[in-house]
């Protein structure tokens, strides 16, 4: 692509085509991307998808996987310094997606059903404590600091042991517009890896997903089964 020309990335998913319908495509560029326009394109047709120079810090695009492949063209350039476009990729079930990206998703309660089939299916599952908040206006989204008191699942070391003390401590981001602040009582964190972060999914207090818990399981309605508190 240096310095002109333009290349097709077509994804390719290790499933059945008939399950391509389902998915979603998620692009992350790199923050030192630059040299090249990203766009959609489905039978010659172009949508500008990531502008050349764009530095939106942590900005993700996402489309359904039908919508077509990325067109990827390199932008005249006045010097001739080398210029590299990267860009991370997801492949994921359009549900997961939505709630990763929409403000209705993470941002309101969970239902009793939701949290269960939470425990079951996230990629992180942990019991907790909000330590702080810091919020990123310019990417509109909050990272939670969260000090674990019970790990039951992490696919990814998001959450370690912190010095002497021995303290397990991670952070999780949401949307901004979710208004999550510092509080006392612990909460129970579910939530999926997302381009290698941490995103929240239900996060009910802790007292009330016992409540739901004790009563699926007594009912013998319980989705799976989790540790002990």
């Amino acid at each position: 692509m240096y310095p002109t020309g333009a290349l097709i990335v077509n994804l390719r998913p290790n499933t059945s085509p008939a399950s391509y319908k389902h998915l979603t495509v998620c692009i992350k560029p790199f923050k030192d991307s630059a040299g090249a326009n990203i766009y959609l394109e489905k039978t010659g047709e172009l949508k500008l998808l990531v502008r050349d120079g764009d530095r939106s810090p942590s900005k993700v695009y996402c489309f359904g996987y039908d919508q077509g492949g990325l067109f990827i063209e390199a932008t005249p350039q006045q010097d001739i310094s080398r210029k590299i476009t990267g860009f991370q990729y997801e492949l994921m079930n359009k549900g997961i997606a939505s709630d990763l990206h929409t403000v209705s998703a993470p941002c309101r309660p969970c239902s009793d059903t939701e949290v269960l089939l939470a425990v079951c299916t996230s990629d992180f599952v942990i019991r907790g404590s909000i330590q702080d908040v810091t919020n990123q206006a310019e990417e509109q989204e909050s990272i939670i600091h969260v000090g674990v008191n019970k790990l039951y699942r992490q696919k990814s070391k998001v959450f370690q042991l912190t010095g002497e003390s021995g303290n397990w401590r991670g952070q999780i981001k949401t949307l901004l517009e979710c208004g999550v602040k510092p509080g006392d009582g612990d909460f129970l964190f579910t939530g999926r890896m997302h381009f290698g972060e941490a995103r929240l999914g239900c996060a009910p207090r802790f007292k009330d997903f016992q409540r739901m818990y004790k009563e699926a399981k007594d009912k013998g309605l319980n989705p799976c089964e989790i540790g002990p508190a």
